[in-house]
């Protein structure tokens, strides 16, 4: 990186302040530029210092960290990483940044926060960095109008489909799924989340979306019209029982980094699967699940890319096309479609040239 990211904490808290202070500055490519108590004063000094980054609590005195939020989304945008209780409340609000435009966010424990800040300490580093080169503000101005939901045929043979995010996925996977309809096909996913955020992950999903969502329980069945999402303690794996697909989780060593990995998942659907398995690979820092893609594309799988210009972090998905594993870039808002296209075999890249 040529130059320092420079950072804003803003919290209630001066010893958590403190302390984030200390954490960021022991990264040579960050420096703290200032710090802020609370939103009002931390208005004053995102226009004092101009920071390329603020870290956020969730929960502020005068104003709370989401209100602050919307309006430095829709007054000065710019890249803000949340810092979250790991509670069910915490992880609701947090969930809601997100979806608002906060770029990432680091899970602090209720007791003893300032132990677990320091034990992910390398976590909160490198998405303060990664941050930095988010696409906020401008990601979404490249979007094309997403087209109007259609019906599923039903396509060919046993589809299903599997989606790979980490972080902005959190926005990106709803506006996927918010295109496809209520009868669409089987579709399981892993978001790199923490575990109560994976469960109100999927609620919300499920309260908003037209089909079912839900967090993924050992041996389920996978249906149609059902979405599956990893747990965030756990691997997701689909196996295949008779005519079924069924999930299974695991509590392995992480893998790429991960626990859930997208890697895991997809090389399951690549073995379960094979030619009859879409692969959707989104926004996300790192490369878990450019391996895993390159298996279900090799298994004879259809595999698909978020492309760069609608990519909040074009990472994984960056990974994932120079190792040979996409088939197709595809614009966040004609990624349902894509999907669509692929399961119900019809030629994707045909519909693309028939669009350019």
């Amino acid at each position: 990186m040529d130059k320092k990211v420079r950072v804003l904490i803003v919290d209630d808290s001066a010893v958590i302040r403190q302390l984030l202070q200390m954490l960021l500055s022991q990264d040579p490519e960050i420096e703290v530029v200032g710090t802020a108590g609370d939103p009002l004063i931390a208005r004053d000094r995102i226009k004092a210092l101009n920071p390329d980054v603020v870290t956020l609590d969730v929960e502020m005195p005068n104003m709370d960290g989401v209100t602050f939020l919307r309006k430095i989304m829709t007054l000065r945008p710019m890249p803000v990483v949340m810092v979250s209780t790991l509670t069910q409340a915490g992880a609701e609000t947090t969930l809601e940044a997100l979806e608002i435009g906060a770029v990432d966010f680091v899970a602090k424990p209720v007791k003893d926060a300032a132990q677990g800040l320091t034990e992910i300490a390398g976590e909160l580093q490198a998405k303060v960095k990664q941050a930095a080169r988010a696409r906020v503000g401008r990601g979404a101005a490249t979007l094309a109008p997403a087209k109007p939901r259609r019906a599923y045929s039903g396509g060919t043979g046993e589809r299903l489909v599997a989606i790979g995010a980490s972080t902005g996925g959190v926005e990106a996977l709803k506006k996927v799924l918010m295109h496809l309809p209520a009868e669409c096909p089987p579709i399981v996913v892993t978001q790199h989340m923490p575990p109560r955020f994976t469960a109100a992950f999927a609620e919300r999903l499920n309260r908003e979306c037209p089909m079912k969502v839900s967090e993924a329980a050992h041996n389920d069945v996978i249906e149609a019209g059902h979405v599956y999402i990893a747990p965030g303690s756990h691997h997701l794996e689909v196996v295949r029982a008779g005519s079924e697909y069924r999930c299974t989780l695991s509590d392995g060593a992480p893998v790429s980094g991960h626990r859930p990995s997208v890697d895991v998942l997809f090389r399951s659907v690549a073995k379960a699967a094979g030619k009859a398995a879409v692969g959707s690979i989104l926004t996300g820092m790192g490369k878990d699940g450019a391996d895993g893609l390159l298996a279900m594309r090799q298994a004879g799988a259809f595999t698909l890319g978020q492309d760069e210009a609608s990519a909040l972090i074009y990472g994984m998905p960056r990974v994932a096309f120079e190792r040979g594993a996409v088939m197709r870039q595809v614009s966040l808002s004609h990624m349902a479609e894509a999907i669509l296209d692929a399961c119900e075999g019809t030629t994707p890249t045909t519909k693309a040239a028939a669009r350019a």
